[in-house]
This record gives structure tokens, C-alpha cells and sequence, in this order.
């Protein structure tokens, strides 16, 4: 059976094609649909159906485009209640897709609609399952969103729900079924994925913690819930468009392709409130940016970190980007829900410079010149995640993680220089330019981040392996 998936690193998000006879299916699609549609044009197959596993919340769906420019049947699984029109499916409803089957199994506990869909090949072999984030590789979706959109459903009972979902439903299912699950490592929507983005069923029965046999309901909702951090604030705003609607990616791009002068970025700045975002790399940034602007490198996480530091998906924003890539970071902003980009900044930053406008920089620094600065006083702040700082750190750093960093701002102080990092110097910069823009200007950010600084002579924690991922 040929099942194609169809990988996007930056939000560790997998979407499925198969094809047979001419007709394909597409499952779990990101916002940008032109990719699924040139491939079912390869194939000289027309999309049927777009099969989605459940309301999404980290990402917004590009099935409303498949719909209107594919003519694809939209598919939820029991339970999902679209504003739009779609199919609802019944448990156990089998759907053909040329001489293949699709079968849908409800599989509530990641949230209530959530569905597994069984593929089935010509010959009526069961071949694999496409789990959503109902079963990833090595752990399962978590339970605690589907509140942050109906407070009735705690994140117990969505646990208890998806303990009965495993057990009852997946579990029983043949060894040798093929997983394809909807996120891998380093998406938000588990704690404790694999790289790996695809496994057999049976290896999954001996090696995911929440598949073991003997778990009592009990203790399957304690694992699930312990270690688990708050989700990233466009979360429920993500999963509210997924079931209301969403403006056409062609209506986002046409509004967002607005060239803008020096003189006008800066009007239309003053006169809409919109946030400038800088979407040139950290080293790039610090050497001149707009004042008031923050640094989200295209080259990172870039959706993520827009996600968890933007906390309005209606908020208006400007691009500086470096020239030519406009395209893609509205494509990345719109993933997650991020429809209102109004406008770019022409020739990007070289152009302000030229203008003669004032303009910020950010020190940064080599690990070598932190050591050699370095006494009892040096204050040093940690901008990784709480696990990554437990499992190892600098002696007297002080841990604030860059997603908390808002609710720690009295912490830090303005008459005192500092130094600022993270892993590798991503996400520091991204601090380092919310701390300038809200006035903190002693801030020096750590080229390299702790990698470099592990070279240094600098006293360190001793390695402790972290209990969790998040």
C-alpha cells in the first residue's frame, strides 16, 4: 500500500497522502495546500477526501482550501461539530479511496472527536493506522487542551477516556499495522516523542510507556498528567479556527504582500500598533534592528516561538525579513494561525539604515569572553526550558524560560549587565529583543549558548538525565 507522509521539521507535523485508481486522500494537511495538490496532480488523481484525525491545535488546517480548490470531502471523526460543511463520520464507517478502504475508529481522549483511521489495501490487508495524536511514537497525545475550549472536559476525565481509547480500540489491533502518527519530537502536543515518525504497532506495545499491559486507569492517568507544562497561549485559538473557519491562504498572502518604504512602515507602525517582527537571524539582528522590534529567526522554530511569544493570533504585524523570503514566513506565520501580517518592510533593514533612522543593537558576545569576564557577581540568565537547565547549568545561573520571561520581567534587573543564553543562541536572541524593546538595555546575549559555554572553564552542574521533555 503506498502511504506517503509528508513531513514539516519546524512543527514536527506529519500529513498523509495515499492514492489509488486515480482518487487520493490527504490527511491531517498543513495551511499550505499547493504541495498536496501538485502531488495528486503527479498522479493524475483527483483528492476525494481530506481526512482529519481531530480539531488540531497546534497548527491550522489547510482542509478549507483542499475543499474549495480540489473539491475534497472534508472528514471528522464522531462527535465533531464544523461550522462548515463536512462529513461526520459514524465508528467504524469505512470510506473507499479508489480499492483502498479508510476505516474510522473512535478514539476520544486526546480530545472527544478524536478519530484513528485503519488503512485497508486492495487485497482487504490491514495495513497501518493514521493515529493523529491519539498514539505517537513513544508516548501518547496529551489530554489536558480540549479545556482550554470546554471547561467541562478536565484533563482526568480526557485521560480516562484515552486510557479506554488504547486499550479497547488500538491495542487489540495486529502487531504489524504500520503507526503513522501526526507529530514527532519536538512538537508541544506530547512530552516524550521519538524521532522516529513511523513504527510498528507490535514494537509500540513493547516500548511506549503508556501501552504497557498491567497499567491500571489509575496509574495510566497519573503518568500521562505528571511532567506535563501549561500549552503555548495560540492553542485554542488554533483549535477555534479548526472548527469556525479561516480565511482563504490566498486572502492572508494578498494582504501580507504589501511593500512598504521606510517612511510608511513606520506610519502605518505608529497609526496601527502593529509588532514588528524581525525574521533575520540572531547574529544579523543584533548588529541593527528597528527600535521596538523582536527577533523569531526564520531559521528556528520559527512557528513555535511566534506561537508562544505572540499571544494574539489577530495581532497585526509588520515583516523585516531578509529579501526573498516575505513568502515564507507569511506561509509559517499562517501554520498557526497568524493571518494578519499587513505589510513588509521594502529592501528589509538595509533600507531603514539608509534612510538615516536610528536603530538598536544587541551585544553578543563568545563563550570564551563570558568565562574570562566571569566572577561571584556576573549574573547570568538561562532562557532554556526548566528540564534542560535541571539536567545541567551553569552554577548560579538563574533559570527564567524564555516562554515564561513575561511573568518574570521584576526579576531582572535594569542597573545591572547580564548576560543571556540558551542552547545554541535562538531563543536567547528572541529574549534578548523583548527585554530591549521593553527597556532593558545592559542585556549581552551568548553567541553559541550553553554548547559553547560547556567548553569554558565556567563551574557547572553535574549532568542529571531530565525526566521529561517538556
Amino acid at each position: 500500500m503506498k502511504v506517503e507522509q509528508i513531513y514539516t521539521g519546524c512543527l514536527a507535523h506529519a500529513a498523509y497522502y495515499i492514492e489509488n485508481n486515480g482518487e487520493a486522500a490527504i490527511f491531517d494537511p498543513l495551511r499550505e495546500v499547493a504541495p498536496y495538490l501538485e502531488r495528486a496532480k503527479q498522479d493524475q488523481a483527483t483528492i476525494k477526501y481530506v481526512f482529519e484525525t481531530h480539531f488540531h491545535a497546534d497548527f491550522v488546517s489547510g482542509h478549507l482550501d483542499l475543499q474549495k480548490k480540489a473539491g475534497a470531502a472534508i472528514v471528522f471523526g464522531p462527535g465533531a461539530a464544523p461550522e462548515y460543511e463536512a462529513i461526520t463520520a459514524r465508528d467504524g464507517q469505512i470510506f473507499s479511496v479508489g480499492n483502498y478502504q479508510v476505516k474510522v475508529i473512535h478514539t476520544p481522549g486526546h480530545t472527544m472527536e478524536s478519530t484513528t483511521y485503519l488503512l485497508v489495501d486492495e487485497n482487504g490487508k490491514e495495513h497501518g493506522i493514521i493515529t493523529g495524536d491519539t498514539l505517537f511514537i513513544g508516548d501518547v497525545g496529551r489530554p489536558d487542551l480540549a479545556q482550554h475550549v470546554v471547561a467541562d472536559l478536565t484533563e482526568e476525565k480526557l485521560a480516562g477516556h484515552l486510557y479506554d481509547s488504547l486499550r479497547n480500540k488500538i491495542m487489540p489491533l495486529s502487531d504489524d499495522l504500520i503507526v503513522y502518527p501526526n507529530h514527532g519530537a519536538g512538537s508541544a502536543c506530547g512530552k516524550m516523542m521519538s524521532k522516529e515518525t513511523t513504527d510498528t504497532l507490535g514494537n509500540q506495545k513493547k516500548l511506549n510507556y503508556a501501552l504497557r499491559p498491567d497499567m491500571t486507569k489509575e496509574e495510566f492517568i497519573e503518568e500521562l498528567l505528571t511532567g506535563l507544562t501549561k500549552p503555548p497561549g495560540y492553542f485554542p485559538q488554533n483549535v477555534l479556527m479548526n472548527i469556525k473557519g479561516y480565511d482563504s491562504l490566498d486572502e492572508v498572502k494578498a494582504r501580507a504582500f504589501t511593500p512598504m518604504s521606510p517612511t510608511v512602515f513606520e506610519t502605518v507602525a505608529n497609526e496601527t500598533g502593529a509588532l514588528v517582527l524581525d525574521t533575520r537571524d540572531a547574529e544579523t539582528f543584533a548588529k541593527g534592528f528597528i527600535p521596538n522590534s523582536i527577533n523569531i529567526g526564520l531559521e528556528g522554530n520559527f512557528a513555535q516561538w511566534v506561537g508562544e511569544m505572540i499571544p494574539d493570533v489577530t495581532q497585526q504585524i509588520l515583516l523585516v525579513t531578509e529579501p526573498g523570503t516575505e513568502d515564507e514566513a507569511v506561509t509559517r506565520l499562517s501554520r498557526v494561525g497568524y493571518d494578519h501580517t499587513i505589510g513588509y518592510l521594502d529592501g528589509s533593514f538595509p533600507s531603514w539604515k539608509a534612510d538615516n533612522r536610528p536603530f538598536n543593537t544587541i551585544d553578543r558576545v563568545d563563550a570564551a569572553e563570558v568565562a574570562s569576564a566571569y566572577d561571584e557577581n556576573s549574573l547570568i540568565i538561562d532562557v532554556r526550558k526548566k528540564s534542560e537547565y535541571d539536567s545541567e547549568h551553569i552554577i548560579n545561573a538563574v533559570n527564567i524560560p524564555l516562554n515564561e520571561i513575561n511573568k518574570h520581567l521584576a526579576e531582572i534587573p535594569k542597573d545591572k549587565t547580564f548576560y543571556l543564553h540558551c542552547a545554541g543562541g535562538y531563543r536567547s536572541m528572541i529574549a534578548a529583543s523583548i527585554l530591549k524593546q521593553r527597556g532593558w538595555d545592559e542585556v549581552i546575549d551568548v553567541r553559541a549558548g550553553f554548547e559553547a559555554l560547556k567548553e569554558t572553564n565556567l563551574p557547572k552542574s553535574d549532568y542529571v538525565c531530565p525526566t521529561t521533555l517538556l
